[in-house]
C-alpha cells in the first residue's frame, strides 16, 4: 500500500514519516497542492534500489552483448578466469 502524505507532514510529523519509511522499507510519497512532489525513503531502501538498478543494467548489457555475438562462456570458464585474476592480483601482478 502506498503511503501518500501532504508535504506539510514532513515538517509537522517528521518522526512519524521516518518511522514509516524505516519500518515498512517503503517510500512515502509527498504531495504539494494535491500533486506528487517528492518521495522520502530510508537510506537502506534507497541503496537497495540503486543495487537492483545496477544489477538490471548489467543484465541488460549482458543480454545485448549476447545478441551481438555467438560466443558463449560456461560458468566454469568464468570462475576460472575470475580466480586467475584474483590470484594474479594477490601476487602483486597488474591484471
Amino acid at each position: 500500500m502506498r503511503h501518500i502524505r501532504p508535504i506539510s507532514d514532513l515538517r509537522n510529523h517528521f518522526a512519524d514519516i521516518s518511522k514509516t519509511v524505516h519500518e515498512d522499507q517503503e517510500p512515502v510519497y509527498l504531495t504539494k497542492n494535491g500533486y506528487g512532489d517528492m518521495v522520502v525513503m530510508s537510506i537502506e531502501a534507497y541503496e537497495q534500489k540503486l543495487f537492483e538498478s545496477d544489477i538490471y543494467l548489467k543484465l541488460k548489457e549482458a543480454e545485448l552483448d549476447a545478441k551481438s555475438t555467438q560466443t558463449r562462456h560456461t560458468h566454469e570458464d568464468v570462475f576460472r578466469d575470475i580466480r586467475k585474476g584474483l590470484s594474479e592480483k594477490s601476487n602483486g601482478e597488474n591484471v
